[in-house]
């Protein structure tokens, strides 16, 4: 094999290259560089015409094909990483309003084609303001934390909890119908209740409501996140 031609181990370093960013993401999850026998075969080589010049430029390419492999799990990880940073709240370890809405649409979609029956619990803390001129911004934060933290753990892992606004929370049961979604929303309330929020050693009294809607056929996301606000003052006016 002539390589000393104009072109020859140019082209040959061209062809590879460009196959080689083809195979890049294929082959990125493969720890080690490629065997030199697979990268002969790529280039259409046969090994035993491999000259010094020729064994260069394919371990020159197999190099260009480990940095291709590292970049590509380095931008896949940052890309991950910003879509996590996308969707969670700034404050508390929850679903932000965005990623939520994103979810109550998903599961809207599911109760069209399906009828699965979901069922969205709308949580309103009472007063929040007060909390904050008593306690400070950090009681209040403290009090938001384990607001989110105590409805996260009385879920089941393929429900939804997130953040609607300042003192507003939703949670997205699955495969619930109003019934269930009432009940569930009930016992939540028990459990806010039961653990109230301790800050420097003493409980932070915290009132809030709530109301369960479930998720119909052809609904919005804004039209179902309104309903679950109307059942929450509902429900309000009745325990009154």
């Amino acid at each position: 094999m002539k390589v000393d031609r104009t072109g020859s181990v140019r082209g040959a370093r061209a062809v590879g290259v460009a196959a080689y960013v083809k195979q890049a993401q294929a082959v990125a999850a493969a720890e080690g560089p490629a065997p030199l026998g697979a990268t002969a075969s790529v280039l259409g080589i046969p090994e035993s015409e491999f000259t010094p010049r020729v064994r260069d430029a394919v371990m020159t390419l197999m190099g260009e094909v480990d940095n291709l492999r590292r970049e590509l799990q380095q931008t896949r990880e940052r890309l991950e990483e910003v879509e996590r940073t996308a969707d969670q709240d700034q404050l508390l370890p929850l679903l932000n309003r965005r990623a939520f809405v994103r979810e109550l649409m998903r599961y809207i979609a599911f109760t069209d084609r399906y009828g699965t029956p979901a069922t969205l619990i709308y949580f309103d803390l009472d007063g929040f303001k007060a909390v904050n001129d008593t306690f400070g911004h950090a009681g209040g934060d403290a009090v938001l934390n384990h607001f989110a933290e105590t409805l996260l753990g009385h879920v089941r892992d393929s429900d939804v909890v997130g953040r609607l606004g300042g003192d507003e929370f939703g949670v997205l049961l699955s495969h619930a119908n109003q019934e269930q979604g009432a009940k569930k929303a009930d016992q939540l309330a028990d459990k806010l209740r039961a653990q109230p929020t301790i800050w420097n050693g003493k409980p932070i009294p915290t009132n809030f409501s709530y109301g369960a809607f479930e998720l119909k056929p052809g609904d919005t996301a804004d039209l179902a996140i309104a309903r679950a606000d109307e059942a929450m003052y509902a429900h309000k006016r009745a325990v009154r």
